[in-house]
């Protein structure tokens, strides 16, 4: 049961990334806040088991193929969207990628690959929806950036580059698409488990490392991220545009 202030109901929300780990918990808890769901997968999975989840909510779902380091592929994603639902409400920039390396062993191909992905994936994505919202003279965007974003971390130079960088594009499309009441703010986890972080998770000796940086003493879950993201899409947080969440246990306040 979801109060007004945070019904979605009627609304549709792509989320981009969504197979998996914080993006398929964000797919997830929109639609039990009562929102249609686009799913952007880099693999399309039409009737997979989420497709058939969202459906047992009674909501509308719609697979679209959206490997965001394509930029055809974020605008037929985002047409092919707009015609079946005639609308999107709200964009989850969730897809990012980074593997640790250490700054003098990154190669271009690193390099660009990631910045494709996490900057040009995310700017894009939200150049292509916000068209759509602008003409529908509404809108939530919700990044997920990091708390790598904020703090530095060794062997991920690139990556903490590109998470700081949708902190501050996220301020810059606030500012620039606030006369069409678009509200665009985004959300920046510590350590979460997923699929992604599971090789790393899975050492004891990192996980403990990880726990003792935390002042809660403890890894994430991937809803304690999609639920801020339910309550950013919401009449809830009506006033609140150009701003960061941090979703990090206290790592950054240290």
């Amino acid at each position: 049961m979801t109060t007004t202030a945070f019904d979605l109901s009627g609304k549709v929300a792509l989320v981009t990334a969504s197979s998996r780990g914080i993006g398929s918990a964000c797919a997830l808890a929109l639609a039990r806040a009562g929102a249609d769901i686009v799913l952007g997968q880099r693999v399309k999975d039409s009737d997979g088991d989420l497709v058939r989840e969202i459906r047992g909510m009674g909501r509308r779902v719609l697979a679209v193929q959206m490997d965001v380091a394509h930029l055809d592929q974020i605008n037929s994603a985002v047409q092919e969207a707009q015609a079946h639902f005639q609308r999107i409400d709200i964009l989850v920039n969730n897809a990012g990628i980074g593997a640790p390396n250490p700054a003098e062993k990154v190669t271009e191909k690193d390099f660009d690959d990631t910045l494709a992905v996490n900057l040009k994936g995310t700017f894009f994505t939200c150049q292509a929806v916000g068209k759509v919202m602008i003409e529908q003279r509404e809108g939530r965007i919700i990044n997920i950036g990091s708390q790598a974003g904020t703090v530095a971390l060794a062997t991920e130079s690139v990556y903490c580059m590109t998470k700081a960088a949708i902190s501050h594009l996220t301020k810059c499309l606030a500012l620039e698409w606030a006369p069409y009441n678009i509200n665009v703010n985004a959300v920046a986890p510590t350590f979460i488990e997923t699929p992604g972080t599971r090789k790393w998770l899975d050492d004891a000796e990192f996980r403990q490392s990880v726990k003792n940086r935390i002042p809660l003493g403890r890894i994430g879950d991937p809803l304690e991220v999609a639920e801020p993201v339910v309550f950013l899409a919401s009449p809830a947080a009506s006033l609140i545009t150009g701003a960061t969440l941090m979703i990090d246990g206290g790592w950054t306040i240290q």
